[in-house]
């Protein structure tokens, strides 16, 4: 240590909310390069750093010289030391040398100042007042503790002892360090520990108010609990009362055996639990769902084959297959009395093909429950399985949810949108279906919240979705597919006859009386302003013509009924939405008209090429996929190698440019079924020969020109007949998909099958 007034050199490092004094050992937490810095160049040599305080961005001229004892580092750029304060210092200048902070400093000595009566009072008071202030807080500074057992503490050091130990702030601290007179330090601190032990004293007299005052609520707990003292003395205690009404929920719930233990078993924790547990609550809400689920309660079905055919004939139009396979399903039923395995059914199809309402129809021929819950968008394995119930708010699954809400272990069970789980960190919950929907397993349903086997076996679950491809094959394995490929035009009439105008006039406060849509004026709407798989779109139009209507009517501009026909659909309407089919178009050379499948129902696409001159460069533009894409080359390479048989120049391809184009290029197109379309445009082009544009085309194309059979044909036969084609050219070996499509459609279209492109040149090119 240096002596008084001789200057010396060392690693220095600022604080700005701190100020360590003389005497007091205190851990600090360094932060930055510079301040590691400044500490290891202290631990190379004697461990001596000089502290610098900095107050309103001004550095203080008087520091604290200080000894590290301990060194930890707690991140990248940030230290933890353990100092005491030795001496104080006056800070001569600071500099960098080697990036390192130093300073030049000198000791400040401290006066050896007489010590008078007035100031051994003085410093007795701070003390004792300090002592007293521990006391009343009941804690003992740390950085001071070795210090302030000492029999007895110079004037000085009680100064420096108190002011780091005291809370204070900060510039008052600075001040107490920077002052060099021990007695005004003193007088200084002798009147904040005053001001400080008032403060207390009055914090100790509100606390005593306070506990002296009870609140209502308070009193109101300390009455009730000397009530239940006095009715449990009685015999009449009411929680007792509320347990054995529990246990007796239990017994009345029928639960496996091994159920009704786990619950009474609870109940008994719960008895045992104080009023005010934290863990009752949570308790009481397991217990409620163990009762409310329906264990053994079941619906008498009626198995009434006669009546169930009426209900599904009176709910929905057409859907043969759907009706068909429920018919089948009540006559195991009837036959094995109930004891068939449980079926898991998936409806598939586009929007508004019915899935949904064909679940609601089933449960209404089997006089079952009905439970409906949406899967789309669920990504997290607990919304299925439900959550542990260690979990704060934890809850069980849907499906437990579902069938607490059925009332009924044998309900018909709607998981709507299967197609559309995700999966995320928080796992897979198509997997934990898996356990659900198999027949073999799902007699003893694990939910996480339940911790109990919950049999699922004789639920009617039914599940839809929109395409297949997303949902897993381990689950799509588990369930029945029945496919719902839309309506045709003449069941879309029926279906709006029979269903959509009666609902429509019911929501928008009509009857038959006040407004009626003609027959033709229905067909007009099906053909030119939907064109759709299912028949949402056709309720919204007549939904709109509806609003019209009693717009009229509660204007009171209309008198007598309305009739909506084709000469004043446009009035309501507006112009035709699809005003062009493939029969009113015109044949072109180069365009080819494609039958397409999308995940809501077929569709025509039309596949136009231009050849131009060039070097031989292939386009491809409409957001084609890599399937249709390699279908397009498949489609040249058949084409390149027919060019004598076909009539035109073999080198066309090295002297031009060949642009195939499907258009709404917004859209993304994909799959090997617009091959025999591509190589068809592509002859039309070559050949200057239009192709018959009511000629649908779809299939595969070889490099040999073999045409290989593809899937969707119903829907993308019903989307060409929506559009007016005349003629739909198939594979071969999709000709035992004939059967698929309703006869109706069969007798308006002329459906031709190929096995090779030379076929199908000849049909479609004129």
């Amino acid at each position: 240590m240096p002596k008084p007034n001789e200057r010396k050199i060392c690693p220095f490092t600022l604080l700005r909310k701190a100020v360590v004094f003389p005497v007091e050992k205190i851990p600090l937490i360094l932060q930055g390069n510079e301040a590691i810095s400044a500490v290891n160049e202290a631990l190379k040599g004697d461990g001596q750093l000089v502290l610098i305080f900095q107050k309103n961005a001004e550095n203080s001229p008087i520091g604290t010289i200080v000894k590290i004892f301990q060194f930890w580092q707690l991140g990248p750029s940030i230290i933890g030391v353990t100092v005491e304060g030795t001496k104080r210092i006056k800070i001569l200048r600071v500099f960098s040398e080697k990036n390192i902070n130093k300073a030049e400093f000198e000791i400040i000595p401290e006066e050896k100042e007489e010590i008078t009566t007035e100031l051994e009072a003085l410093s007795r008071s701070v003390f004792d007042q300090f002592k007293r202030l521990i006391q009343l807080e009941g804690t003992l500074p740390w950085a001071v503790i070795g210090e302030i057992q000492k029999e007895y503490v110079p004037p000085e050091k009680i100064g420096d002892i108190v002011s780091a130990a005291i809370r204070i702030d900060f510039p008052d601290k600075i001040k107490l360090l920077e002052e060099p007179d021990v007695k005004k330090r003193l007088e200084f601190l002798n009147k904040k520990l005053a001001e400080e032990l008032d403060i207390i004293e009055a914090e100790r007299r509100i606390q005593r108010e306070v506990r002296r005052k009870l609140t209502k609520e308070q009193k109101e707990i300390i009455l009730r609990e000397q009530m239940r003292a006095i009715e449990k003395e009685l015999g009449i205690y009411e929680e007792e009362k509320e347990y054995a009404d529990l246990e007796k929920k239990i017994i009345q719930a029928k639960m496996p055996k091994a159920v009704e233990e786990r619950a009474l078993k609870e109940l008994h924790r719960l008895r045992t639990m104080t009023v005010f547990s934290a863990e009752a609550p949570f308790i009481r809400t397991y217990l409620d769902w163990l009762i409310e689920l329906p264990w053994s309660a079941k619906s008498k079905t009626k198995l009434e084959l006669k009546k169930a055919k009426e209900v599904l004939d009176e709910d929905h139009y057409g859907l043969e297959k759907a009706k068909e396979r429920v018919l089948e399903y009540l006559a195991v039923q009837k036959l094995t009395k109930g004891k068939g395995g449980g079926t898991i059914l998936c409806f598939v199809g586009p929007p508004g093909t019915g899935k949904t309402s064909v679940g609601q129809s089933i449960a209404r021929a089997l006089d079952r429950k009905f439970v409906r819950i949406s899967l789309g968008g669920i990504r997290d394995e607990a919304e299925i399985r439900g959550h542990r119930r260690t979990y704060v708010g934890a809850l069980p699954g849907r499906i437990i949810q579902g069938m607490k809400n059925a009332g009924v272990k044998n309900p018909v069970f709607m998981m709507d949108e299967i197609d559309k789980i995700g999966a995320d960190f928080r796992g897979d919950p198509s997997a934990a279906l898996l356990e659900a929907l198999d027949p073999q397993q799902n007699k003893a349903f694990s939910d996480h919240y339940i911790e109990a086997p919950f049999d699922l076996s004789e639920v009617f679950f039914i599940t839809t979705a929109n395409i297949l491809d997303p949902i897993p094959p381990a689950l799509r394995d588990r369930m029945e597919v029945i496919e719902f490929p839309g309506y045709t035009d003449e069941e879309k009439f029926h279906i709006a006859k029979k269903f959509l105008i009666p609902r429509v006039l019911s929501a928008n406060g009509l009857t038959v009386s006040l407004l009626q849509i003609e027959d033709a004026a229905i067909r007009k709407i099906i053909h030119k302003y939907t064109r759709e798989a299912g028949v949402r779109n056709l309720e919204r139009e007549l939904s709109e013509i509806a609003r019209k209507v009693a717009k009229r009517i509660a204007e009171e501009k209309a008198k007598k009924k309305i009739i909506v026909d084709e000469s004043n659909i446009f009035d309501f309407l507006g112009p035709e939405k699809f005003l062009i089919t493939m029969a009113e178009a015109k044949d072109e050379i180069g365009i080819a008209t494609g039958l397409a499948w999308t995940p809501v129902g077929g569709d025509i696409i039309l596949i136009e090429t231009m050849i131009v001159p060039g070097k031989g460069t292939l386009t491809l533009t409409g957001q084609l996929g890599d399937v249709m894409q390699e279908s397009a080359k498949a489609a040249l390479s058949y084409v390149r190698s027919k060019s004598r048989e076909l009539n035109f120049n073999p080198n066309f391809y090295a002297k031009s440019d060949i642009h195939i184009h499907v258009p709404a290029g917004a859209i993304p197109k994909d799959g090997p079924s617009a091959g025999i379309a591509i190589a068809a445009a592509l002859v039309s082009a070559l050949k200057k020969k239009p192709i018959k544009k009511e000629v649908g085309l779809t299939g595969e194309i070889t490099l040999t020109g073999k045409v290989l059979e593809i899937g969707g044909v119903k829907e993308k036969v019903l989307a060409a007949h929506r559009a007016g084609v005349e003629m739909v050219v198939l594979p071969k070996d999709n000709e035992k998909n004939l059967t698929d499509i309703p006869e109706e459609i069969r007798k308006k279209l002329d459906f031709r099958f190929v096995k090779h492109m030379d076929e199908v040149l000849k049909i479609a090119l004129k």
